[in-house]
């Protein structure tokens, strides 16, 4: 049988990072590790093709080769997989469809043949056997969570790497903690499950063997939820830099992690130098609102801080919207992300993902709108915020266009290269990084808006802080992305004004907001 893997497009979002793939010379930031997994997962006779749309695209041979179809994807890749979906479905191919998006809305994708609902180390191999019988069920799903010391690594030969800003491995899956507003303890559980250091190590070689010389992200929801493991993996990560590296690592882990002083130096001596920290707000009645308790009592911003001194930089998500929030939260929040100079900063309006204890009160409130965009920084929501949905976008644009206006943006950078540490390891220079060196001269420094401020930064970073250049020349041009989308948010031609409510846009029932799922994450 042969299997042909199709990934839909991503929209132009906060982490696109459209036009720094673009400098960079790339076509897609991240590969998708999903669809690559599920393959080594598929039988090893089977034929396998990966189609990713957002850097190649998809022929009418493909089609024709392939006895089968495998789509994946995220909420916010919705529509882009409802074209794929039909475009397959007239060429008469057996639909299979998996990943956060169908297991939560798979009720409202009627051509779709087969779905996946829970972890294909559970789900694949019946779905596969049945495949080869013909007879293959319209659902698979388990109330289980699958053991990942029994998942594959994935089939790298699959993807073309040169095409990608980064590349991806999980160590974890689950999230010790249950904000309110978080989908992820709904698909995958509060106890985080595991690989071995051997599985992971295995995955590093096999990028290795691709050639692959760049960053990695380790996708994990939070890398510390499992601190045991996690110290058990970062021996064996520093002995593959010393010997395999340089190859500098980025993930996800929750605030508490700048209270473990040995942790941190033990994390960035294993190659990480960055990570996603949900802060979301430093009004503490609305972190008590959403749950999340391991950001109370804290000082965000020193927590911040220690982790840029230590050599991790910090790129934070932050939420306004909640029924806590006033309109002096946006003054609020631009202070504090002032303060902890932190640069990498997304800032979404609060939404409800269907299954979420957020999306089951609202509707119970009479305060669910539809179905999530899946992109909280488009401008759009499916709430009926406290404050009003008008000063809610109001707030929510002026925030923005303070953030990424040229001017605070360069000055909240040049004081994070005053703290942040030089990372330990770096991706070594290689001609493609000279050539998006050169294109960022070009756009940011010839013709960008913000030449002046650019030219100002590199001469800074030369004379003060020389090791840190290819950090400021990358959150220059992460810069140049973030104001770009903030001004079509806030005010960009041929779009709708941001306080429009996005049901319609988003083609689904309001009721989708209302889907319970099981324990497992799916559906009920």
């Amino acid at each position: 049988m042969n299997v042909l893997l199709i990934y839909p497009e991503f929209p132009d979002t906060f982490w696109s990072h459209t036009r720094a793939v673009h400098i960079a010379g790339k076509r897609a930031l991240l590969p998708p590790l999903g669809l690559l997994t599920v393959a080594a997962m598929l039988p090893p006779h089977w034929g396998k093709r990966l189609v990713d749309l957002n850097v190649a695209r998809l022929f009418d041979r493909d089609l024709a080769w392939a006895d089968c179809v495998f789509i994946s994807g995220m909420a916010v890749q919705r529509e882009a997989a409802r074209r794929v979906i039909a475009r397959c479905k007239a060429a008469g191919k057996t639909i299979v469809a998996g990943g956060p998006l169908f297991a939560a809305e798979y009720a409202f994708f009627e051509q779709v043949d087969h779905f996946v609902l829970s972890e294909g180390e559970l789900t694949v191999a019946a779905l596969a056997a049945d495949l080869e019988r013909g007879c293959a069920r319209r659902t698979y799903r388990s109330r289980e969570y699958a053991d990942l010391r029994h998942s594959p690594t994935p089939l790298w030969e699959l993807a073309d790497l040169d095409r990608y800003c980064v590349a991806a491995v999980q160590f974890s899956r689950g999230c010790p903690y249950d904000c309110e507003f978080c989908n992820v303890t709904a698909l995958l559980g509060r106890r985080p499950r595991t690989k071995t250091p051997a599985q992971i190590i295995a995955e590093l070689d096999a990028l290795k063997r691709r050639n692959w010389r760049g960053p990695v992200f380790f996708v994990d929801d939070n890398l510390i939820g499992h601190r045991p493991a996690l110290k058990e993996l970062l021996a064996p990560l520093k002995q593959w830099q010393k010997t395999h590296g340089p190859m500098p690592f980025v993930t996800q882990a929750s605030i508490n992690l700048a209270d473990d002083e040995a942790l941190m130096q033990d994390m960035v001596e294993a190659g990480f130098d960055a990570v996603f920290v949900g802060i979301e707000t430093p009004d503490p009645d609305a972190l008590s609102e959403c749950n999340k308790a391991q950001n109370r009592n804290r000082n965000l911003v020193e927590d911040v801080r220690r982790l840029h001194q230590k050599g991790l930089e910090v790129w934070a998500g932050f939420i306004v919207g909640f029924d806590h929030d006033t309109p002096a939260i946006f003054q609020r929040q631009f202070h504090f992300i002032e303060q902890s100079r932190i640069v990498m900063a997304m800032v979404g309006m609060l939404m409800a993902p269907p299954g979420t204890r957020l999306a089951q009160r609202l509707w119970r409130e009479g305060r669910l709108s539809g179905i999530s965009s899946g992109d909280n920084t488009d401008g759009t929501t499916n709430i009926v915020p406290a404050m009003g949905l008008e000063a809610l976008s109001e707030g929510y644009g002026w925030l923005l266009r303070q953030l990424y206006a040229p001017a605070p943006y360069y000055k909240r950078l040049r004081a994070f290269l005053r703290e942040f540490a030089t990372p330990r390891y770096q991706a070594p220079l290689t001609p493609s990084r000279i050539r998006a060196f050169l294109r960022a001269i070009y756009h940011l420094g010839l013709v960008g808006i913000e030449r002046r401020h650019f030219w100002s930064l590199l001469m800074w970073t030369l004379l003060h802080r020389p090791s840190l250049l290819p950090e400021a020349v990358r959150l220059a041009v992460c810069g140049s992305h973030y104001r770009i989308l903030s001004e079509r948010v806030t005010g960009g031609k041929d779009r709708e004004p941001i306080w429009s409510v996005s049901t319609e846009k988003a083609n689904m029932p309001a009721t989708a907001g209302q889907l319970q799922l099981e324990p497992n994450g799916t559906p009920a």
